[in-house]
């Protein structure tokens, strides 16, 4: 069935993390009655395992659903199930691009959370029409009155027009649809325009090939048009035109305003980027749609295969999970200690435990990571340049920094962190912000109890554990969200690690130089405990340079050579000594330190310590 554009409400549900989306978004469809009650099951649109199993939304899901109002009439609404967690934010700003509306959802016990104010302001920047909405008030812990004037003080509302529901037992969501219907203004088009969609995601089919997801702004699409993509030229007849409502429903149409899927026999995902514009090849549009800005990789780590025999099969994995993820990158590199591998660039610390799973579980492939690390800047001195090359260079990698004497100066990523936490606990969230080279930009009470602390933090201070640490500070209530404040100069340093004198590549990092002693303090130590005894004595040292900054000695294994040896002159002992002494000094000069798998694991979360 075609709808009327003026019956189509398009919208997105934003909120923090936990605070309902997904039992939102099961609540509306059973009222729909869209899915049947013997096949419904919780958090419905989370298709992937793993969100399931942690819980949480990792893709967006766009979901259709015809809806009947209290007045008569029949209205389209078209959901999109957004991610909360900082990480997949730019899923929730691509989200907002396909929508008119956006429902605010905010926990009626827990208030206004960093990333509630965060996507609130995407959305308002956005243009769109933002409808705050208080959930699980069936909780004896919630405070809906309190929350409510949080709420109302920020977007300047009535506290009493802000509804309130529970999206556990499905109470006020039938009058949160109203409100939607009511409020969320029907989408505009060009009723003599060119034909134009906006990919708003793409995903990869073993089968069918790319599944390109669209939004139509002008315009039809229909099953055999020959549509082009404008960004990368590529053009083919339209296979097979479908909606998810929520399972997958063909159509003969997908009308302006309409939200669904098609595919054209598109072979790689790059030909369908996200943001391009999808037209009529034989009547194509002048003006493509204005797009998304493409998500930048802020963590970057190796992957190794535990058995190098599994290279080929890693490379063939990471570009199958390329093609469903555009936000994840990736190329070959190479390390003395770990053998062949890959540099991959994720959007942070989850986005790169789900991507590290995904290998494990779905290709079985043992991986070794190493420590995540940023991407910095370094500017070369002059003088010492070599012909041709570049006076500034991009290192992702620590093994790829200049010796000490070549720089000028090195420039690392920093954020504007916004922090919101129990006034009770300020004082611990700064102790915590300064000691991760913290400066603190600004301080808001919004209300009497809660407090707004923004700072700009080393993007390097915080992908480790910052975000564990600020919960325990907090005994869990504060909250975090952040976004790229660009480079700044700093004093930074390579700490090498050495066993018996080699350099290790793998355990490299740069960090700062007032944090150089500690880092290598604690990577020697737990080196010490980590690798086994060798026949010989083994050094491991912590160097900036040539400079060592620490030392731990592992101490050989002894035999007893002496068993044998009973009564006689003390010549005979001292002769069989001597010659231990000697073997064992001609190993230590010949002999490769035996590393373990489990010890590059484990010592590479020493960050995390």
């Amino acid at each position: 069935m075609t709808y009327p554009i003026e019956r189509i409400r398009n919208f997105a549900i934003i909120a923090h993390i936990d605070h309902g989306k997904s039992t939102l978004a099961d609540r509306m469809l059973q009222l729909t009655e869209l899915v049947e009650a013997r096949a419904f099951r919780d958090q419905y649109l989370d298709r992937m395992d793993l969100e399931r199993e942690r819980g949480i939304t990792i893709k967006a899901q766009a979901v259709r659903m015809p809806y009947r109002p209290l007045d008569g009439g029949e209205y389209l609404l078209n959901l999109i199930d957004t991610p909360g967690h900082v990480d997949f934010s730019y899923e929730v700003s691509r989200a907002m691009n396909a929508c008119e509306g956006a429902v605010l959802l905010v926990d009626a016990v827990q208030g206004m959370e960093a990333q509630t104010i965060a996507n609130l302001y995407v959305a308002i920047e956005a243009g769109l029409e933002v409808i705050p909405v208080l959930n699980k008030i069936d909780l004896p812990a919630a405070r809906p009155e309190e929350i409510a004037a949080e709420i109302a003080s920020l977007l300047g509302d009535d506290p009493d027009d802000i509804l309130a529901v529970s999206a556990k037992t499905g109470e006020g969501v039938r009058e949160l649809l109203e409100r939607i219907v009511e409020r969320v203004p029907a989408p505009s088009t060009d009723p003599g325009g060119h034909t134009r969609a906006l990919i708003f995601d793409s995903i990869y089919d073993t089968y069918r090939g790319v599944i390109t997801y669209v939004r139509v702004v002008d315009g039809e699409l229909w099953p055999g048009q020959d549509v082009r993509l404008m960004a990368t030229g590529f053009h083919n007849e339209i296979d097979e035109l479908a909606v998810i409502s929520p399972e997958p429903k063909p159509v003969d149409r997908l009308g302006p305003g309409e939200v669904g899927y098609f595919t054209a026999a598109i072979k790689e995902v790059d030909q369908a980027r996200v943001g391009d514009t999808v037209t009529d090849h034989r009547s194509p549009t002048p003006q493509p749609l204005p797009g998304y800005r493409e998500p930048t990789p802020m963590v970057f780590t190796g992957l190794y295969p535990v058995d190098s025999e599994d290279f080929p099969d890693l490379r063939d994995a990471l570009e199958r999970l390329r093609l469903n993820d555009a936000s994840f990158t990736f190329e070959p590199e190479t390390s003395v200690a770990l053998g062949f591998g890959f540099r991959c660039g994720f959007l942070g610390m989850l986005h790169m435990e789900i991507i590290s799973e995904r290998l494990d579980r779905e290709y079985d492939i043992p991986l070794v990571a190493t420590a995540p690390n940023v991407r910095y800047e370094v500017d070369l001195e002059e003088r010492l340049r070599q012909p041709g090359e570049d006076s500034s260079l991009v290192v992702s990698n620590p093994a790829e920094l200049p010796a000490p004497n070549r720089i000028s100066e090195i420039r690392e990523p920093v954020v504007e962190g916004m922090i919101i936490t129990p006034s009770t606990y300020v004082g611990a969230v700064m102790q915590l912000c300064e000691s991760r080279r913290g400066q603190m930009l600004k301080m808001e009470y919004i209300t009497e109890e809660r407090v707004e602390l923004r700072y700009q933090l080393p993007l390097a201070e915080i992908v480790f554990d910052f975000f564990d640490r600020l919960k325990s500070q907090t005994r869990g209530y504060a909250s975090l969200d952040y976004e790229p404040g660009g480079l700044i100069a700093a004093d930074l340093v390579r700490v090498d690690i050495l066993l018996n004198n080699e350099s290790v590549d793998a355990f490299s990092s740069i960090v700062h130089r007032d944090k150089a002693y500690e880092y290598g303090k604690a990577m020697v130590a737990k080196l010490r405990e980590l690798i086994p005894r060798q026949m010989f004595d083994v050094p491991v040292q912590a160097a900036i340079g040539s400079k060592i900054i620490a030392r731990e000695t592992i101490k050989a294994r002894r035999k007893d050579v002496l068993a044998k040896c009973y009564g006689g002159d003390v010549t005979r002992k001292r002769k069989l000594l001597e010659r231990q002494k000697e073997g064992k000094k001609k190993m230590k000069s010949v002999g490769a330190v035996d590393i373990p798998q489990e010890a590059f694991v484990a010592a590479l979360s020493v960050g995390e310590d």
